[in-house]
């Protein structure tokens, strides 16, 4: 939610709900004009496998799933997240799905758990985007 928040107002919050909320931005790209719809589910909400996550996916063109550098559980679900996002979504086509692995919170690199190496090495495997980010900074 906070990296949302941040794309959408360019402010940090730092304390957030447990709820599920749908966003829609216009932004300009390249002289185009993108209209996004963002999905922003807590991870709490996330853990749900059946028809809710399927419908999440099946709505979404892109994914991008963020963990916490502070959080190795946050981290450790990644993969099994990514690939019952592959099977729902590219069972139906032949299109690889874009995925992005964000790792947030890297001002808080004192309590760091989870290297940038780690992250790179699991997009890597995957065959995801990756990138490091502070919503805070």
């Amino acid at each position: 939610a906070a990296l949302t928040v941040r794309f959408l107002t360019r402010r940090f919050i730092g304390e957030y709900g447990d709820m599920e909320f749908i966003y829609s931005h216009n932004l300009t790209v390249d002289g185009r004009e993108i209209l996004f719809h963002i999905w922003d589910v807590p991870n709490s909400q996330q853990a749900e496998e059946g028809s809710s996550e399927e419908k999440r996916i099946q709505w979404a063109d892109s994914f991008v799933l963020v963990y916490s550098i502070c959080d190795r559980a946050s981290f450790n679900i990644l993969p099994l997240k990514i690939q019952f996002i592959k099977a729902t979504k590219e069972g139906q086509s032949q299109e690889k799905v874009p995925i992005v692995i964000v790792g947030n919170k890297r001002d808080l690199h004192h309590q760091r758990v989870v290297s940038s190496e780690e992250g790179r090495l699991l997009a890597l495997s995957l065959d995801c985007g990756f990138y490091e980010v502070s919503a805070a900074e």
